[in-house]
């Protein structure tokens, strides 16, 4: 590659290609290494790697975020905002199920079969890119808006072992939304702060720190029984995961995982049973 002329070997004549970015003179560059792919659907792509210095980090925002990633909707922040999910893969189904179904029935080996196979490898890339378009779009919003940035640990492999909720959780991309967001948060100079899987961030009260003894998932909504605050299950997540995470004191940008929480809710205590016989004084008192 010199010049913006990207040359092949065994080949006399240059490799014609479609640049993707318009104010990158192709000419100026010099990568350190180009490779050359072609995807199941027949694409062939050329991905270049080029030494570049640190990028400058952002200015401050004034502003700290937690993050409730679900299902229903993909992100619901401490602010009250919702991300809706779009669901790329639940609106590509039927095109890909058909296609499937022509491929299934094609002979193995013909010709046939080859460009069925090549129909429904355009309809996964189309949804993978539509789904990283999206999770860059999210990602890039967040961390230019706030400092800080809470999120929770989530255990993926472990929540898809539920066959019924396994494509949906697939489909969300949450593993590649928080791989963005610690490379994005390290380049701009922002925190990400990673708390524990385990801290009941649905069932504590963000209010008066009471904890339920438990919450079923179809429970949108609920009152905290000691202080009698309304709470939307999400949004009240989102509240406990951005305390939780600002607990500890800040020591500068980059992604810090706490493996305990750093919050314990108040719970309610309750008058506990005498289970040991009344202590014998001794001396004769």
């Amino acid at each position: 590659m010199r010049g913006g002329v990207l040359r092949l070997a065994k080949m006399g004549s240059p490799l014609q290609y479609t640049w993707s970015w318009p104010d990158v003179d192709a000419a100026e560059l010099d990568p350190a290494m180009v490779v050359v792919s072609r995807e199941p659907d027949g694409r062939w792509y050329v991905t270049f790697a080029i030494d570049v210095g640190d990028p400058a980090p952002l200015p401050p925002a004034g502003h700290t975020v937690g993050i409730d990633l679900g299902v229903k909707d993909f992100a619901v922040t401490s602010d009250g905002e919702r991300i809706a999910n779009p669901r790329h893969l639940e609106r590509k189904a039927r095109n890909l199920a058909r296609y499937q179904r022509r491929m299934a029935r094609c002979r193995k080996g013909s010709a046939n079969r080859v460009k069925a196979a090549a129909k429904v490898a355009r309809a996964h890339r189309k949804v993978r890119n539509a789904r990283r378009d999206f999770l860059h779009r999210a990602s890039t919003r967040l961390v230019r808006s706030a400092d800080t940035i809470v999120i929770e640990d989530l255990n993926v492999c472990g929540m898809v072992r539920n066959r019924r909720l396994a494509r949906a959780i697939y489909d969300c991309g949450w593993g590649g939304f928080r791989r963005q967001l610690e490379y994005k948060c390290e380049r701009a100079g922002r925190e990400l702060i990673v708390i524990d899987r385990w801290y009941p961030s649905s069932k504590t009260c963000s209010a008066c720190g009471h904890l339920l003894a438990e919450l079923n998932l179809s429970a949108r909504h609920w009152t905290c029984p000691a202080c009698r605050a309304r709470h939307d299950r999400d949004i009240n997540a989102a509240k406990n995961i951005l305390a939780a995470g600002l607990a500890v004191s800040a020591c500068g940008a980059g992604v810090r995982h706490l493996e305990s929480s750093p919050v314990q809710p108040a719970v309610k205590q309750e008058p506990q049973p005498v289970t040991a016989g009344i202590p014998v004084l001794q001396g004769g008192e």
